[in-house]
């Protein structure tokens, strides 16, 4: 059950510390010595199979946590980081690597975030999500098994737009022993949500609108109903990097939080009911535009297929924050492109508003597509760091006559309006890319929607 070698003192220090416990006192209900408790939380003893039995059922401990560095990828991912050229003249072997992980892994955690974040792993983790992103386009971001299980749960759970909090939290108290509790937002800076396995919560912040909220008590409960699911997808993508892993894992998450929220049947037949119209759509099963739009590129069931929709999310600097293909074909083409004639820049001077534009770009290929894209802006959920961005949804023009959003729009290549391709091979004599100065007479004017 546990590795013989373990060293668990920080973990267990911080367990002690966080019951209010003397070493005296932890030990007595561990039923060992207060020294042999000293040498364990000093990493000069391993932690035994049967201490960590009686620090499991004595404290409700989850034994996860002895694993906290996983998420940076344990020794060989610290050392990886520790290799840079900027760190040489230290001589850092791995023996004192091994030791800093052992002695203060939440140190090591922070030092790897930091470094993360500051730019030395920057390519890394660019790789990291683009191989996580590969594995979700291979699937066509449709996963078959999990939204039939996440469609079932809906049906028995009995999901209704005015009980969904409830019906949802009150799965996770009766089944996991989970409650849910909205939290001040000084208590949770910086977080929308942190789960408690001490304190047997979901900790969400005030900060979080309804939906969010909605959807965050979703994904809790998709993540522990249908964890093996999860991880045989995980396991199945082959993906070299922890980082990958993390990043897959997450995006699966999120898949089954909407998969619970529009159980897919009933979302489709009111995608073709209303023309997928998203304004509806988000009323009719009380989640945001960005659930909705996010939820559309996932409608890939055989024989019950909806249009392929691609989405993506701008900040204000036209610089891509996110991109999924579904089933629509498209490339991942936006990566240091900076149309100011596309219809995202004026969205962020119309914020809420939903705006339409048909485009063409060639993507590297001969002949430019064309696109009918619709746009919205959202807002951030009140917490650090995340502010307004624009959500883009894109579907073949030729697909898109039945839209309601596709209405007064036309739809003949020789109106769309060209994006070039941030390339010099791009042989585009009209390209809008890059002509800032050009944007007021060339924007189009934008139909607004709903």
């Amino acid at each position: 059950m546990v590795d013989s070698n373990l060293l668990a003192g920080p973990a267990l220090r911080r367990l002690r510390k966080r019951e209010g416990l003397t070493q005296a006192a932890m030990a007595a209900a561990l039923g060992i010595s207060p020294s042999y408790l000293n040498l364990i939380e000093r990493n000069q003893r391993p932690l035994s199979a049967r201490v960590l039995v009686q620090v499991i059922e004595r404290f409700d401990f989850d034994p996860r946590s002895l694993r906290e560095d996983d998420a940076i990828g344990g020794l060989d991912g610290l050392a990886r980081r520790l290799a840079d050229k900027r760190f040489a003249d230290l001589g850092i072997d791995r023996e004192e690597i091994q030791e800093f992980l052992a002695a203060a892994p939440q140190i090591a955690a922070a030092f790897a975030r930091l470094y993360d974040r500051g730019g030395g792993e920057r390519i890394i983790a660019e790789d990291a999500a683009a191989a996580a992103r590969r594995a979700i386009e291979r699937w066509q971001n449709h996963f078959s098994d999990l939204d039939h299980a996440a469609e079932g749960l809906a049906d028995e759970l009995r999901l209704s737009r005015g009980e969904i909090s409830a019906a949802l939290g009150d799965r996770l108290r009766e089944k996991h022993r989970i409650t849910v509790r909205i939290l001040p937002a000084e208590v949770m800076p910086g977080q929308v949500h942190r789960l408690d396995l001490h304190a047997r919560q979901l900790q969400l912040s005030e900060m979080l609108p309804g939906a969010a909220r909605r959807f965050q008590i979703a994904r809790q409960v998709g993540a522990l109903e249908m964890r093996e699911g999860i991880e045989t997808l995980v396991a199945g993508a082959n993906l070299a990097s922890p980082e990958a892993r993390t990043i897959f894992r997450e995006h699966i998450t999120d898949y089954l939080a909407g998969a619970l929220l529009l159980p897919y049947r009933r979302f489709l037949r009111a995608c073709e009911q209303t023309g997928y119209d998203l304004l509806v759509l988000q009323r009719r099963f009380a989640v945001s535009f960005d659930q909705a739009a996010q939820r559309l590129t996932t409608l890939g069931r055989v024989g019950e297929r909806g249009l392929p929709f691609f989405v993506a999310t701008i900040d204000r600097a036209g610089r891509l924050e996110s991109f999924t293909a579904g089933a629509s074909g498209a490339l991942y083409p936006l990566e240091g492109a900076r149309w100011p004639a596309w219809i995202p820049y004026a969205a962020f001077e119309r914020p809420g508003t939903v705006l339409t534009q048909a485009v063409t770009f060639a993507q590297g290929e001969a002949t430019p597509r064309h696109w009918l894209t619709i746009t919205r802006t959202v807002d951030g959920d009140g917490v650090m760091c995340s502010a307004r961005r624009a959500v883009v949804l894109g579907i073949e023009a030729r697909l898109a006559g039945e839209l309601a959003y596709a209405r007064g729009i036309s739809l003949d290549p020789a109106d769309a309006v060209p994006l070039g391709t941030p390339c010099l091979r791009c042989g585009r004599a009209e390209c809008l890319t890059p002509a800032p100065a050009r944007m007021a007479s060339t924007l189009p004017r934008p139909r607004v929607g709903g």
